[in-house]
């Protein structure tokens, strides 16, 4: 089993250590309801560390990604970046990614911690380009601080980048100094609220991790993390995405450049104009029942769907899920879900339960 550098210090905190991806996570520390609302009411941070950070770097690295990925690589700026696909040869998705811009030589990415491996296959093997490709993985650490707080505690650590880390657009790049070294933070996460993700040294890691603890900043789990992503409707991999579902189904064609081929195109756009047999859609429970992968979705007798992921909500007080839905039930719709045998009454709605207000 893996650890990130922070293992000593979640073990510090009481963090309540499992096995995940490969590697030994904390899911909690004082309880999961308890952290995701310390998140949507001030800050908290993560330790994603064990996700993948690659490096790309050669002359023909634009030309590549654009082969490999689906959203608009020409429109990257330096040091901006943006969500993203790496799409298969039969239009479902290898894995979900946030690719980064530094020059127009060199560009970042970062990967799931449970496709690494097959990630860094895939990559390798469309390399036509002859590109120089890096895994930085193990001698670097990632942390997330998300919150309607976290800007302006981390514009408090640090002063002398306060105007760019308050001005910097979503997935904008801003360079910070610390401990001797430099912080790549990225306007970006996985909860719906504002923040950045910070990738350092690994050996620096938990000197930052105290830093913004005695800053205020709640240790979190990723059984929290899950609580907030459902809740701001984004996907996880292997759960609403997969090698053999379409991305279309799981609503990303906001992020599939229509303008341009790359691999696995044409089936995907075969699917955003007929559309898919199911797709993605939130479904709301009247009770606080935990909805589980695998459940099914009744309209009336008719089965109708299958949740593909669900949790308590603290923001709603009740159990919500994501679930792959017929194409003609539309939201709104009086639903059950099967919970052990027991029909629970739900309502079919938008996935995006909760919508961060923008400041004014």
């Amino acid at each position: 089993m893996l650890r990130t550098s922070l293992f000593p210090k979640h073990v510090e905190c009481g963090g309540r250590m499992v096995p995940f991806a490969g590697y030994e996570m904390p899911v909690q520390y004082v309880g999961i309801m308890a952290e995701a609302k310390a998140v949507r009411e001030g800050a908290g941070m993560f330790d994603v560390s064990h996700m993948a950070r690659l490096t790309f770097r050669g002359q023909g690295v634009q030309t590549y990604l654009e082969r490999l990925t689906t959203n608009n690589i020409a429109g990257l700026q330096p040091d901006t970046g943006h969500y993203s696909l790496l799409p298969n040869d039969t239009g479902g998705t290898v894995d979900d990614i946030i690719v980064y811009k530094i020059t127009d030589d060199e560009y970042r990415m970062v990967v799931n911690a449970a496709n690494h491996e097959k990630d860094w296959e895939w990559l390798n093997a469309h390399n036509d380009e002859g590109l120089t490709i890096t895994d930085h993985t193990d001698e670097t650490a990632m942390i997330a601080v998300q919150g309607p707080k976290a800007v302006e505690i981390l514009a408090g650590m640090f002063p002398c980048s306060a105007e760019a880390l308050h001005s910097a657009p979503a997935f904008g790049v801003v360079r910070l100094a610390f401990s001797g070294g430099e912080c790549f933070a990225a306007r970006s996460g996985y909860t719906g609220e504002d923040g950045y993700e910070l990738i350092l040294d690994a050996d620096k890691a938990g000197e930052l991790w105290d830093a913004l603890t005695a800053n205020g900043v709640t240790p979190c789990g990723l059984g929290s993390r899950d609580t907030l992503r459902v809740e701001a409707g984004l996907p996880l991999y292997g759960h609403e995405l997969t090698d053999d579902l379409s991305p279309i189904a799981a609503g990303l064609g906001w992020v599939i450049d229509k303008s341009r081929s790359f691999i696995g195109s044409q089936i995907i756009e075969a699917a955003r104009t007929n559309g898919t047999p199911r797709r993605v859609l939130g479904v709301r429970l009247e009770s606080k029942r935990l909805i589980t992968p695998g459940m099914k979705v009744f309209v009336g007798d008719r089965e109708v769907g299958e949740v593909s992921s669900g949790v308590v909500s603290p923001l709603l007080e009740c159990g919500i899920a994501f679930a792959f839905i017929d194409r003609d039930i539309k939201m709104d719709t009086p639903a059950t879900i099967e919970v052990r045998g027991k029909h629970e009454p739900a309502t079919i709605v938008n996935k995006r339960f909760f919508v961060r207000k923008k400041a004014a």
